[in-house]
């Protein structure tokens, strides 16, 4: 009898400083320790972190639960702070930006300005983020505005294929938004069809796919809703079918999510967008 056995989930406490809101760092940080799937990080961060004070607090965190450290401290001085404690304690850090600083100015032949927070200047490109997302908001799930030629990109799709948080990462990139939802039987209006700039991409999944995010809404379904109907996968084919079958009628094109992140999607869109379609 062949007996399977699983390994155990090793946990390691990951320590992430920055000067900033901390989200490039968090990103980094993530991604690497998703390569490990034995490898579980116990995560320690710590933003705004601008002055000796508040870093000789953090390494009293870092001395009591060691771990890997990870910052993006664009002041040298508390920089070399962190590597030298770092180094006394013996717990492996690194810069995550210096690196990148080092190959700008390498290849731009400058030094970088090294201004605290630069990425989140409350500039043009911010102002048009927001508005990103508040447009997004306000029409999410269907809510098609009168004047949907304001939209950069539609998504559409069955229930639980992604609509929502696709439409509000693509928001957060200062992508204008909508999702609209298609339900077998139900035509899409007339003002998506006969839109002009808006691009019109159909998100798709595996049946499967499907059946199991449902699950999780079933879970916490209000009364009165037929959750056999929502879950069956006989059903669930023919809302994909009649999904597709609206695309190909329309030339839009379409993204399979089943084994795609947010971030996937999101970044496939942006590909068509780019693209021109």
């Amino acid at each position: 009898m062949e007996i399977s056995v699983t390994k155990p989930v090793n946990y390691f406490h990951l320590h992430m400083i920055s000067d900033a809101t901390g989200e490039t760092l968090i990103a980094a940080g993530r991604a690497a320790s998703a390569q490990y799937a034995h490898a579980r990080a116990i995560e320690h961060v710590y933003p705004l972190i601008r002055t000796e004070k508040q870093i000789r607090k953090v390494l009293e965190g870092i001395d009591a639960e060691p771990g890997i450290v990870l910052y993006t401290i664009v002041d040298q001085r508390l920089a070399a702070m962190i590597d030298d404690s770092c180094a006394e304690l013996g717990v492996p850090c690194v810069s995550v930006l210096e690196p990148v600083l080092t190959l700008f100015q390498s290849y731009l032949g400058a030094p970088a300005g090294r201004r605290v927070g630069a990425q989140h200047v409350l500039n043009a490109e911010y102002f048009q983020r927001i508005d990103a997302l508040n447009f997004t908001m306000e029409h999410d799930d269907g809510q098609l505005p009168p004047d949907i030629e304001e939209a950069d990109v539609i998504l559409i799709g069955i229930s639980r294929t992604s609509k929502t948080p696709t439409s509000i990462y693509l928001a957060n990139r200062g992508i204008k938004t909508v999702n609209v939802p298609i339900v077998v039987g139900v035509p899409v209006p007339d003002a998506l069809v006969n839109s002009q700039k808006p691009l019109i991409v159909g998100l798709v999944a595996s049946a499967e796919r499907i059946s199991q995010v449902r699950q999780h809404r079933v879970l916490g379904a209000t009364q009165g809703f037929d959750a056999d109907h929502y879950l069956d996968r006989a059903n669930i084919i023919e809302e994909l079918t009649y999904a597709r079958q609206i695309c190909h009628r329309h030339n839009w094109p379409m993204i399979d999510v089943s084994r795609r992140s947010i971030e996937e999607t999101a970044a496939a869109v942006l590909a068509l967008r780019a693209q021109g379609r």
